[in-house]
């Protein structure tokens, strides 16, 4: 057990614990630049198998990749008083192109060239909406070219000054979708089919149940018309923002000149939207599945799937159970499965088990001599249980482990979260739940941005949407939770990450 001991439990410390695992699990790593990570093949791997999903998803619904700068002109972030308001104390600038040679030693034998100033500085994007409608105001005449669905994916940074892997970091991946619509009614369907886009990643790929709905207008997107949101409660009863879709309006329009010319002959402003997750996603994964042994990855974006290990004692043993492994791992991967053979001869089987656990394996398929003998493999399942499995039906038994695992994965969390939803939420419960268990609290909202601020300044709780319908009580709030006023929606509060 010694690996697994050197995970923080959590219930004694659940960033501690988080950090474990990611550090285990080989996932990712601090930089030598303050606020940045190294993201490891591991981590990566997760990464990339989300990003094929959600591109193939993407495509779909009819929009096309781009790429636009990674620096934005100074005076773009400016012309939308809203927008730059909310960035402005994250941007990162450049204002210089060189450096020169001091002629002196060590670190300061390099400083700024004060001859190479540019005549503008350049923000290093922390968003694309701006220089992207720069370049939407050249491409769009008329309503023959709307709509016009882009997606990038892309690097941003926002100076953060507290940052925790994959959760917040200086420097993050992302995509970001950017369209433009002849009216609102367009803009706004397009918001809606991203928000649940994301969703149905969200559980379908992640086994992550999320709430859908609208953010208030001191939680929504800087310069938007309306900001959705997807969010999903984490093992320690904190919410986590997993994707965000945003009808823009006209604002950006407007501040951009995006024009066109109308069916009628006349001139209007496109109406737009934007739209991302990024690899904030994978510190959901980890904080929702994972356990003390370390990660937990859902089998479709589990890097590997399948982890087959030999056990003998002898050569002949070896040669046996190792050319088993083989022809096993060769129809696995014939049926489309991500599979590692572990014939290492320098550790130990129950080592081994404990460090593909820890990377979030699935299934391990272990396979001695006795198991050849009998033609059949042991399956260990990561989430827990283990069987023998036929060598004859080795493919379809591991299939059905790997989406059950998935599907199970999906109804503890669901399950979770249900159990610590509290509904009809009174002040006094609330106050108790924010000092204690925390969780998603239900409960009537009078709509005041004042209120709305002392909950935040009292308790760390913070709305994080206005339900849609299907996630709404049964019954609809009549006062505030918190200050006694009519009620003008249903809210769902939650400390957040």
């Amino acid at each position: 057990m010694a690996q697994a001991q050197k995970i923080t439990p959590r219930a004694k410390d659940f960033s501690e614990w988080y950090g474990d695992v990611i550090a285990h699990a080989q996932l990712a790593d601090y930089s030598p630049v303050r606020g940045c990570m190294v993201i490891r093949p591991h981590g990566y791997r997760i990464w990339e198998l989300m990003q094929r999903a959600l591109d193939d998803m993407i495509r779909a619904t009819g929009h096309k990749n781009a790429y636009f700068p990674l620096f934005i002109p100074m005076s773009f972030l400016a012309k939308e008083a809203e927008h730059v308001e909310g960035f402005a104390k994250e941007v990162a600038l450049v204002t210089h192109t060189r450096l020169r040679a001091t002629g002196k030693p060590g670190a300061d034998a390099i400083a700024v060239d004060p001859t190479s100033a540019l005549d503008e500085p350049l923000v290093v994007r922390p968003t694309s909406e701006t220089i992207i409608y720069a370049m939407f105001a050249k491409w769009i005449q008329s309503y023959r070219d709307l709509p016009l669905l882009l997606n990038q994916w892309a690097n941003v940074v926002r100076w953060e000054r507290r940052t925790r892997l994959f959760l917040r970091t200086t420097e993050f991946l992302w995509q970001e979708g950017h369209t433009a619509h002849a009216d609102e009614a367009g803009a706004e369907r397009e918001a809606r089919t991203i928000l649940d886009l994301y969703r149905r990643f969200a559980e379908d790929w992640m086994a992550m149940p999320v709430i859908t709905g609208v953010k208030t207008d001191s939680e929504r997107f800087a310069g938007a018309l309306r900001t959705y949101a997807i969010e999903a409660l984490m093992q320690d009863n904190k919410a986590l923002q997993a994707g965000t879709s945003h009808n823009l309006g006209q604002n950006f329009a407007k501040a951009f000149t995006v024009q066109y010319q109308t069916a009628a002959g006349g001139l209007d402003y496109v109406w737009n939207t934007s739209w991302g997750v990024s690899t904030r996603l994978i510190g959901g994964l980890i904080m929702l599945h994972s356990d003390d042994n370390g990660l937990i990855a859902p089998p479709r974006l589990a890097p590997v799937q399948v982890a087959i290990v030999p056990i003998w004692k002898s050569d002949e043993e070896q040669g046996q159970v190792s050319g088993i492994g083989h022809q096993v791992k060769a129809d696995l991967e014939k049926a489309g499965m991500r599979v590692e053979l572990d014939v290492r001869d320098n550790l130990k089987p129950g080592a081994k088990y404990y460090e593909w656990e820890a990377l979030g394996v699935p299934v391990r398929l272990e396979i001695g001599p006795r198991d050849v003998a009998a033609g059949q493999v042991m399956l260990a399942r990561r989430t827990g249980g283990k069987a023998p499995a036929s060598l004859a039906e080795v493919t379809t038994a591991v299939a059905t482990a790997l989406e059950e695992i998935q599907s199970g994965l999906l109804a503890a969390a669901r399950a979770r979260r249900e159990q610590n939803s509290i509904r009809g939420v009174d002040k006094q419960t609330f106050l108790e739940r924010t000092q204690g268990a925390g969780g998603f609290l239900y409960g009537g909202f009078c709509g005041q941005a004042s209120c709305e601020a002392q909950i935040k300044e009292q308790t760390g709780a913070t709305i994080r949407v206005i339900p849609d319908p299907e996630f709404r009580s049964p019954q609809a709030p009549t006062t505030c939770m918190w200050c006694g006023m009519a009620a003008v929606a249903e809210a769902v509060w939650a400390q957040a990450y």
